[in-house]
């Protein structure tokens, strides 16, 4: 395709007309793409369902002493605070603010969310390792009320079995 544009450009100026010519006979489909959430991993539909239950019925469990808990991580989070605090509007000037900023490097965000009540933990660190998240999910326990079951749905491929970045 790179080929045909180029032999092209050379002659004249692309017409909108070619452009289609070509993208239809290199067969693309830029409207359509696979996404994560169609597995096809063996019972990839029993666990979603599993899981779609547990948040369905998150409520109703909480009366019962079973807590529903989302676990996930955000990496590479860039944490910019600004250098200096932004100056208020006043009357005939727009509040300021300046473009300086300090830079922490690249941060993993490990965060818990309490299904039934909504409540949001979370861990901030340098790294996304094995230890990160057992010390998360262990302040998260430390931090919720004592029930008689915790349900924890976690990423397993990328957060419990991850190494070092």
């Amino acid at each position: 395709m790179a080929a045909v544009l180029r032999d092209h450009a050379r002659a004249q100026a692309l017409s909108r007309s070619t452009l289609w010519r070509v993208r239809d006979a290199a067969d693309l489909q830029p409207h359509r793409c696979v996404y994560g959430l169609h597995s096809p991993a063996p019972g990839f539909d029993a666990k979603a369902r599993d899981i779609c239950t547990l948040s369905v019925h998150a409520r109703r469990f909480f009366q019962q002493g079973r807590l529903v808990i989302g676990v996930d991580e955000k990496t590479g989070r860039q944490i910019l605070p600004r250098t200096y605090p932004p100056q208020a509007a006043q009357p005939g000037k727009p509040a300021n603010r300046e473009q300086e900023y300090i830079r922490h490097g690249g941060r993993v965000l490990i965060a818990s969310c309490v299904v039934p009540t909504g409540q949001g933990l979370g861990h901030l660190g340098p790294t996304r390792t094995r230890e990160d998240c057992a010390a998360h999910l262990a302040d998260v326990h430390r931090q919720l009320p004592a029930m008689v079951r915790y349900d924890w749905v976690v990423d397993n491929l990328t957060l419990i079995g991850s190494r070092a970045l």
